[in-house]
């Protein structure tokens, strides 16, 4: 494999010297033929089918051309993936080259930065779909220079989603600030009608998410991107599992942009499968990819991103991505129009829902610096998320699944809920397991944490145990023990 090598660029990182102006590089996708990932998501939505989306993302380069190609010929999906190294994401653009000249099969994603943009085009025209960097990086400015310079339309990130569910010790301020430029350039590449794709990662930490938490981080994300300029905007959601509540999820997306965005922004509603524990028997696993996409076409989104039947043991190989992106897309069928879901109690969790999202979000929004009142409210614990690795959220809410599967607040912390939304919380999660032994006890503690970690991780493992898996787990266990037992 012939070794790369750059001289420093732009902020001393390795492949953005000379990179080309913003025109040139958007003459360049024009020429490309292919349409820009906002167009294939309009045209979905215009048509009443959700498109498709794999994971995918390989270090080497010829690697990642070939996997591209084969998930195109053999699953055809509406978008493809660039998903973008460890090294990558958090600038350490030195390591990723020493690992990509090293051992390129080492790297967990393909490192654009240091294959640089003419890789990145070349890429680029290696298939007709078209491009999304997915990555994780709380600032992520070299990263969409490279991006946009290879020809590549759609970027996800958000100044909170992708600094508080990753990083430890990034400041709010500074992610923010780094996604405001990001989102700035978006904002002039529009006015050289180039519409850019920008995707938040409304997943968050991806288990046990609040509806309206996902959704309240997100409509503040899309609040400061539109004022940046960026004109299309996608709202992913995280499949909490429960078909009522994530039908109504979705459809509370177009509502909250007709409250919160100007009407000139797009804005398309996305499903991630469920990022949970996946069942680990193939059969249990593709009924849950199926059920996702189900619940993808009954909430109107207009893109679903995949999961496979390998979840549960990894990073899955080729043929099961193709696998996962062709049964995704049998629930476009015709023949499926009879699939409803309950109209009415959608239409009760989706109120519920705006509510809620309402009085997360129009405290910050009232304020005369949103990007400030992101942060001190972060800090304050009015905004906040669950299970974050951030010492900048207080993670202080504590959700948990009611009787029926849906995602509730156990304790709601500090976030700026009024008491008839307490009380609705309160009342729905009543016999729903263990839950006030996880938040009451007199004497020690042990038995108090014991018990919310009991109940946090039967929520879980919600589909494993769902399909019976756990309880085959516990006696495989149970049996060994006494077989040890009675070999001792």
């Amino acid at each position: 494999m012939t070794k790369i090598s750059y001289l420093p660029g732009r902020s001393g990182s390795p492949g953005t010297d000379a990179l080309p102006p913003l025109a040139e590089s958007v003459d360049y996708i024009a020429s490309l033929g292919k349409p820009t990932a906002a167009r294939v998501l309009t045209d979905a939505r215009d048509a009443g089918r959700v498109a498709i989306q794999p994971r995918c993302g390989v270090g080497g380069h010829e690697e990642m051309k070939a996997l591209l190609r084969e998930l195109e010929e053999q699953a055809a999906p509406d978008i493809l993936t660039l998903t973008i190294d460890s090294h990558t994401r958090l600038k350490r653009f030195e390591q990723a080259l020493r690992s990509l000249n090293r051992a390129p099969a080492d790297l967990n994603g393909y490192p654009l930065v240091s294959h640089g943009y003419l890789r990145g085009r070349e890429v680029n025209e290696s298939v007709t779909a078209p491009l999304e960097i997915r990555h994780g990086s709380p600032d992520a400015r070299i990263l969409f220079d490279v991006a946009v310079a290879s020809g590549i339309t759609s970027f996800e990130g958000g100044g909170i989603s992708y600094n508080l569910p990753y990083s430890k010790a990034v400041p709010l301020a500074e992610s923010l600030a780094a996604w405001n430029a990001v989102d700035t350039v978006c904002g002039e590449l529009a006015g050289l009608g180039l519409i850019v794709d920008r995707e938040l990662f409304g997943t968050l930490t991806a288990v046990l998410v609040p509806p309206s938490i996902s959704l309240a981080i997100s409509v503040l994300e899309a609040v400061l991107a539109a004022r940046a300029g960026v004109r299309c905007i996608s709202v992913s959601y995280p499949q909490s599992g429960h078909l009522v509540q994530d039908v109504a999820a979705l459809r509370a997306i177009p509502v909250l942009a007709r409250t919160y965005l100007p009407p000139e922004v797009d804005v398309h509603a996305v499903l991630h499968e469920f990022m949970g524990v996946f069942p680990k028997k193939r059969g249990n696993a593709e009924d849950l990819i199926f059920y996702g996409a189900l619940v993808a076409r009954l909430g109107g989104a207009s893109k679903l991103i995949t999961k496979t039947y390998q979840e549960a043991f990894g990073i899955p190989d080729t043929r099961a991505n193709v696998e996962g992106l062709r049964l995704a897309d049998r629930a476009n069928s015709p023949l499926l129009g009879f699939v409803k879901a309950d109209e009415e109690r959608v239409a009760d969790e989706l109120s519920w829902i705006v509510d809620e999202v309402a009085d997360i979000v129009e405290p910050v929004l009232a304020a005369p610096d949103t990007m400030t009142a992101v942060v001190d409210a972060f800090a304050a614990g009015r905004l906040d998320i669950p299970f974050s690795a951030s010492r900048y959220a207080k993670s202080e809410i504590i959700p948990k699944r009611d009787a029926e599967g849906a995602i509730r607040y156990l304790s709601t912390g500090s976030l700026p809920f009024g008491d008839r939304t307490r009380r609705r919380n309160s009342e729905l999660l009543e016999g729903a397991g263990p839950k006030d032994s996880g938040l009451k006890g007199s004497g020690g503690t042990g038995p108090v944490i014991g018990s919310l970690l009991t109940g946090l991780t039967d929520d879980i493992n919600y589909f494993p145990t769902l399909f019976g898996e756990m309880q085959k787990e516990t006696q495989r266990a149970t049996q060994k023990e006494t077989q040890n037992e009675d070999a001792e």
